[in-house]
């Protein structure tokens, strides 16, 4: 055998080696505990941090329009969508296969993505809350093995009144339901408030955190005109979370609200600062009273609006400081 031959052979055998244990890699990170949650940061299923930047999508209420949106959305560089589902309160209700579609839409387009069930916005009944939770158990199957890709917000800005108490109250009794089930994906909690009282987080979301038996509970604050009115209220906000070593994400923000301006800048670059995720509302189709929060003026993103510019092409905005999951990179690596 020549020496060239047997170099040749040594090279095909070091290649090969280095493509199997980029498989078992995946498959190992795959099959760890998906996203996990340790102090104040969100690991991936590759044990990389990540930070969420993203937009919001109204799947619920545009199901026909998902299927050009989610690629419209991953085409900006956003390495995460939150996606509306209902639970057939309030809209129709999106049933198991209608959710693992835009699962595998999502994945397929290097997306990570946040489910929340719109329903329960506003209320402070249990009743919605548990009518969300129990949705989460009934279509469990197309989200158990998904916990490296998908995050379960449990409740879009359940608890509406400013009041923490009975917020955690209903959180603390609603995750060891998802547990028990068998859900293990990394949760998500809204504040109090309509999502704008973080001093519910600050206050009780140690409690509810240590309620969760899997402690992998991550909170999202609502920044619009309250939480997010100026830069000091934001810092505090933000701060406030974090100084009780919780994990927290901006789950929702716009650059005005009914009642006053937001100041979108600061909840961006001190989110860039702090390290902590973002999602803005939303890609498009808000009521005419709050159109200004459309981020496209259609849904394949070929007309950016002013607002969509700014959080696509800003500064601080996602083609800036958007990082996809590891869990994509290893994918990518093993093609």
């Amino acid at each position: 055998m020549t020496v060239l031959k047997k170099s040749s052979i040594l090279l095909l055998s070091f290649v090969l080696l280095v493509l199997t244990y980029l498989v078992f890699a995946s498959s190992e990170a795959k099959a760890a505990n998906g996203f996990q949650v340790s102090g104040n940061t969100l690991y991936d299923a590759t044990g990389n941090e990540f930070v969420m930047r993203g937009i919001n999508h109204g799947h619920s209420w545009f199901k026909d329009d998902s299927a050009t949106a989610i690629p419209a959305i991953a085409e900006t560089g956003a390495n995460t969508i939150r996606i509306v589902l209902s639970d057939g309160s309030e809209s129709t209700i999106d049933d198991i296969t209608s959710v693992s579609n835009v699962i595998s839409l999502a994945e397929s387009n290097n997306l990570i993505t946040v489910l929340e069930v719109h329903d329960a916005t506003g209320k402070d009944d249990l009743e919605s809350l548990n009518s969300a939770v129990n949705y989460w158990i009934d279509i469990k199957e197309a989200l158990i093995g998904k916990e490296d890709t998908v995050i379960i917000n449990i409740a879009n800005e359940w608890y509406g009144s400013w009041d923490s108490v009975p917020w955690a109250d209903g959180y603390k009794q609603a995750i060891p339901k998802l547990r028990e089930a068998g859900l293990e994906h990394t949760i998500m909690v809204d504040a109090a408030g309509w999502g704008q009282y973080p001093a519910s987080i600050h206050n009780y979301g140690k409690e509810v955190f240590d309620s969760d038996p899997a402690k992998n509970t991550m909170f999202s604050i609502h920044m619009y005109e309250y939480a997010g009115g100026d830069a000091e209220t934001i810092r505090a906000n933000i701060d406030g979370v974090l100084d009780e070593g919780l994990a927290v994400v901006v789950g929702e923000f716009g650059h005005r609200h009914h009642d006053g301006d937001v100041d979108e800048e600061t909840i961006m670059s001190y989110s860039e600062e702090k390290r902590v995720g973002w999602l803005a509302w939303s890609w498009k189709g808000n009521s005419q009273d709050v159109e200004y929060l459309d981020l496209s003026y259609d849904w394949a993103g070929n007309n950016l609006t002013n607002w969509g510019d700014t959080i696509i092409n800003g500064r601080n905005g996602i083609k800036e400081t958007s990082e996809p999951s590891g869990i994509y990179s290893f994918s990518n690596l093993v093609k």
